[in-house]
C-alpha cells in the first residue's frame, strides 16, 4: 500500500531526527555541559512532538513531551546530564521510535511488554519533573505567567508587579448600549483589582460635553492568574470602540517568553505570529499593529520613503511587548530561514527511482559504446569526433549519477557508539570507540549491506578482543580498551578497518580447533593468514563459554559471505597480547566502473582500470624467469603471473609465424601485485556491471559480466581473488622449485 506523501515525509524526517537524537545523547556523555548539544537535542525532540501532533499521533506526542520536558530542565541547568539520565533518554528514544513505527503502521498495536516498558519509562521521566512541573502538562501550552513563578528566578523581569490594563473607552460606547462600569465589575470576577485610576484627560469643557458620549479611561492593576487572552476577552464587545493595552503579567520573565518562542516549530512564521503563539501578543494587538504599519506604509509611499517602521519596533513602541522578546522572535526567524535554505538544497529521491536511473545510465553507456564503434567502422572522421564528444558527456552523466548514490560511511559508524557503550557496560568492560574517516564516501547499497557484518565484527571485538579492566591492568595495559573503526580509499577501493587493542587471536588455538572439527589435518602446513581465515568457516569458534553476544559459531561465516557478495575481501592481522585488525576491501560502486578491455583467444575480458598498474610485452619481460614457477623478473622484482587462457580454458588462436605475441597486465590489490597474461590490449572501456546468474555465481576469478558495444558479452575479472590466489600459490611453488634446484634460464 502506498503511503500518503505527508506521512512518508514524516516517516523520513522522524527517523532522521531519532538518529540525530541518539548521536547527540552519546556526544553529551563526553561533553555534558555543552549548551549547543543540549539545544540541538531539545530541538530534535520538540520537532518530533510537533510533527506527530499534526498527524494526530497522540501516543507519540504524550510520551515525547515527557522527554522534552526533561530536556527543557536540562537546558535550563536545573538538572545535570548524569549517566543515569542519558541511559534513560536513550531508552526513551528507542520507545519513541517504536511508537512512531506503530503510528505509521496504522493498524499496529503495542505489545503488552512494550506498553509496560513505556509506563516504566514515563514514571522514570516524571521523577525528573515532579519537583517543578506536572508531567502531564504541555510545556508550550502553559502560559508564561503560570510557569514563571518557579522558572528562572534570576531572569530579567518585566517591571510590573501585576497585570496592568490601560483602557480608553471610545466616544460611542454609551450610544451602543455599553456600560463601562459593568466591564470593571466583570473584571473583578477573574482577579482582584489592586489599583484603579480614572483618566479624564479627554474630558471637554462642560459646554462642549455630549451626554451620550464617553470620555473616560482607566489605568488598572489586576492581580490574577488568568492569561492575557482571558483578560482581553472581558472587553470583547467593546474592542472596536476602545484602545486597550494589556501589559505583561505578575512575575513574568522575559526569558520565559523567549523560551517559548525558541520552542516553536520551524515553520514560516512572521514575527507577529511568533509573538501571538508565545502569548506575548494577542490577536487584537497583532491586528492593531498591522493596521498601523499599513497606514505608515501608505504615508511612506506618499512621501517617497521606501519602508515603514518594522513590526517589532511598533510593538515595542506601543508597549505591548518587551524588546528582548521581539529580538528573540527575530533570531528565531533567521534560524528558520537558515535551516530551510539548507534543506532546500536537498531533494529527497525515491530509492527505486534512483536505481532505475542508474540502470538507464548503464544502458546509455552500452548504447554510446555501440554508436562509437559503428562510427569508427564507418570511417567518417566527423562522425567519429561527434561520438567521442558524446562519450565524454556520457561519462560525466555516469559519474554524476553514481555520485547521487554515494554517502558518507560516518553515519553507519556512529551507530556503533551506542552498541559499544551498552554492550561494554553489560559485560563490565571499559571501552572507548575511536572513529576515523567518517567522511569517506561509497555506494549507499554497499553501506546498507555492510551494516550487519560490521556489527558482528564490533561485537566480537568487544566480547572476544577486549579484556576485563583487571586483566588489562595486570598485563600492563590501560584499563580502558580501544575499538577503532577507520575508513579510507585505496586503489579504487574503500578500505574499512576494525581493530582493537585486546589479547589478539591465538594461532595455536585456532589451528587445534580446526583439527578437532575436521577442517584440516594435523600435518597441514598453513601460513598465518590461512590460519586466521579458518575463523570464517561455518560453526567455527574457540570460545569455551557461550555468551549473549557470541560463542555459538554463528556470524563470522556470514560476515565473509556478505563481504564476498559485494565483491570484497576481508583479511585478518593479529598479535597475541596486543590486539587484532580486520581489514575489509570493497568496491566503491556496484553498478558502473572504468575497465581495461583485453582479449584472450576470441574472448574478451574486462579488468577494473583502477587495479591496473602497467602493461608490458610478456615475451620481453620473460627473458629471466624460473622454470615452471610462473614468475618473471620485472625490473629486479619477482612478479607472479597467471595465463587467463589456462585459467579459463580459452582455446588459443593460431598466429602467423607460429609464435603468438602476448602481453602481461600488471595488477595491484591490497599492496600485492600479480600479472595477467593476455593476447591483446584493447584499451579503456566504460563497464556496466551485470551480475552473473546462479549457474555461474560460484565461478572463481570472475566477478560479473558486461555487454560490449558490439553486443558481445565480456567477463569481468575478479582481480582481488586472482591477486591473492596467484601471489600465495605461486610464491610457494617458487620457493619449492628454488629449494629443489630450479634454475633461472
Amino acid at each position: 500500500m502506498t503511503m500518503d506523501p505527508g506521512l512518508q515525509a514524516f516517516a523520513v524526517e522522524s527517523r532522521e531526527l531519532l538518529e540525530e537524537m541518539e548521536d547527540l545523547l552519546l556526544q553529551l556523555e563526553d561533553q555534558p555541559e555543552d549548551a549547543d548539544i543540549i539545544n540541538e537535542l531539545f530541538r530534535a525532540v520538540h520537532t518530533i512532538k510537533c510533527a506527530s501532533g499534526m498527524f494526530g499521533f497522540d501516543a507519540v506526542v504524550e510520551f515525547t513531551h515527557l522527554g522534552e520536558s526533561v530536556m527543557g530542565r536540562l537546558r535550563d541547568s536545573e538538572i545535570k546530564a548524569t549517566d543515569e539520565l542519558l541511559t534513560l533518554l536513550l531508552a526513551s528514544k528507542d520507545h519513541i521510535a517504536l511508537l512512531v513505527d506503530v503510528a505509521l503502521d496504522g493498524d499496529g498495536n503495542l505489545s503488552e511488554e512494550s506498553i509496560a516498558s513505556g509506563k516504566s519509562l514515563s514514571a522514570q521521566l516524571e521523577l525528573y519533573l515532579h519537583d517543578t512541573l506536572d508531567g502531564s502538562a504541555d510545556a508550550l501550552g502553559k502560559t508564561p505567567e503560570v510557569m514563571a513563578e518557579t522558572d528562572n528566578p534570576d531572569g530579567p523581569k518585566v517591571e510590573n508587579a501585576y497585570w496592568h490594563i490601560s483602557l480608553r473607552f471610545g466616544n460611542d460606547v454609551l450610544r451602543n448600549g455599553m456600560d463601562p462600569s459593568s466591564f470593571i465589575r466583570y473584571l473583578e470576577t477573574i482577579g482582584d483589582i489592586v489599583s484603579l485610576v480614572l483618566v479624564d484627560d479627554n474630558m471637554p469643557a462642560p459646554n462642549d460635553m455630549d451626554a451620550e458620549s464617553c470620555y473616560l479611561g482607566f489605568e488598572i492593576d489586576l492581580n490574577s492568574e488568568a492569561n492575557k487572552e482571558d483578560i482581553e476577552a472581558v472587553f470583547e464587545f467593546v474592542q472596536d470602540d476602545c484602545v486597550i493595552h494589556i501589559l505583561p503579567p505578575p512575575h513574568s520573565y522575559v526569558a520565559r517568553y523567549v523560551e517559548l518562542i525558541e520552542g516553536l516549530p520551524e515553520q514560516n512564521y512572521q514575527i507577529g505570529e511568533m509573538l501571538v503563539r508565545s502569548r506575548a501578543l494577542t490577536e487584537r494587538e497583532l491586528a492593531e499593529i498591522l493596521k498601523e504599519q499599513k497606514q505608515q506604509q501608505v504615508e511612506a509611499e506618499q512621501q517617497g520613503e521606501e519602508h515603514p517602521q518594522p513590526f517589532g519596533e511598533l510593538a515595542v513602541k506601543q508597549g505591548v511587548v518587551e524588546k528582548p522578546v521581539v529580538e528573540a522572535a527575530l533570531d528565531k526567524q533567521k534560524t528558520i530561514k537558515k535551516h530551510q535554505s539548507e534543506e532546500n538544497q536537498i531533494v529527497r529521491v525515491n530509492a527505486d527511482n534512483l536505481e532505475e536511473l542508474i540502470n538507464l545510465v548503464g544502458e546509455l553507456v552500452i548504447s554510446g559504446a555501440n554508436t562509437h564503434l559503428l562510427a569508427r567502422q564507418s570511417g567518417d572522421s566527423r562522425l567519429t569526433d561527434a561520438t567521442e564528444n558524446m562519450s565524454v558527456l556520457v561519462e560525466e552523466i555516469r559519474d554524476t549519477t553514481l555520485g547521487l548514490r554515494m554517502v558518507q560511511i560516518g553515519q553507519t559508524f556512529n551507530r556503533f557508539r551506542r552498541v559499544v557503550r551498552e554492550v561494554s557496560r553489560e559485560m563490565g568492560k571499559e571501552i572507548e570507540l575511536i572513529i576515523g574517516g567518517g567522511d569517506t564516501e561509497l555506494d549507499k547499497t554497499v553501506v546498507d549491506k555492510m551494516a550487519d557484518p560490521l556489527m558482528h565484527l564490533v561485537r566480537n571485538a568487544i566480547d572476544h578482543g577486549i579484556e576485563a579492566p583487571q586483566s588489562r591492568t595486570e598485563s600492563g595495559k590501560p584499563s580502558v580498551g580501544t575499538v577503532s573503526l577507520k575508513a579510507y580509499h585505496d586503489s579504487g577501493s574503500i578500505v574499512i578497518e576494525i581493530s582493537d587493542d585486546g589479547h589478539g587471536l591465538s594461532k595455536d588455538r585456532i589451528f587445534a580447533k580446526a583439527v578437532e572439527k575436521g577442517l584440516i589435518n594435523a600435518s597441514t602446513s598453513l601460513s598465518d593468514q590461512e590460519i586466521y581465515r579458518l575463523i570464517f568457516e561455518p560453526g567455527f569458534s574457540t570460545v569455551e563459554q557461550v555468551t549473549n553476544l557470541s560463542g555459538r559459531g554463528v556470524g563470522m561465516d556470514v560476515v565473509r559471505r556478505n563481504i564476498e557478495a559485494l565483491r570484497g575481501q576481508v583479511e585478518v592481522e593479529s598479535t597475541l597480547g596486543k590486539g587484532s585488525k580486520f581489514t575489509i576491501r570493497l568496491p566503491l560502486t556496484l553498478a558502473i566502473i572504468d575497465g581495461f578491455l583485453v582479449q584472450v583467444g576470441k574472448s574478451s575480458y574486462v579488468i577494473p582500470l583502477d587495479m591496473v598498474d602497467e602493461c608490458v610485452e610478456f615475451n620481453e619481460a620473460a627473458n629471466e624467469t624460473y622454470e615452471n614457477s610462473h614468475h618473471i623478473n620485472l625490473r629486479g622484482k619477482v612478479l607472479p603471473y597467471v595465463r587467463l587462457a589456462e585459467l579459463f580454458n580459452v582455446p588459443r588462436t593460431a598466429s602467423k609465424g607460429g609464435k603468438k605475441r602476448e602481453n602481461i597486465v600488471v595488477t595491484r590489490f591490497a599492496g600485492q601485485k600479480a600479472g595477467l597474461v593476455v593476447d591483446d590490449l584493447l584499451g579503456e572501456y566504460q563497464t556496466v556491471i551485470k551480475p552473473l546468474g546462479k549457474v555461474f555465481e560460484n565461478l572463481k576469478g570472475l566477478s560479473g559480466a558486461t555487454i560490449l558495444g558490439s553486443g558481445e558479452v565480456a567477463m569481468i575479472v575478479d582481480v582481488p581473488a586472482l591477486v591473492s590466489t596467484v601471489s600465495s600459490h605461486n610464491t610457494q611453488r617458487l620457493e619449492s622449485n628454488l629449494n629443489g634446484g630450479g634454475k633461472p634460464h
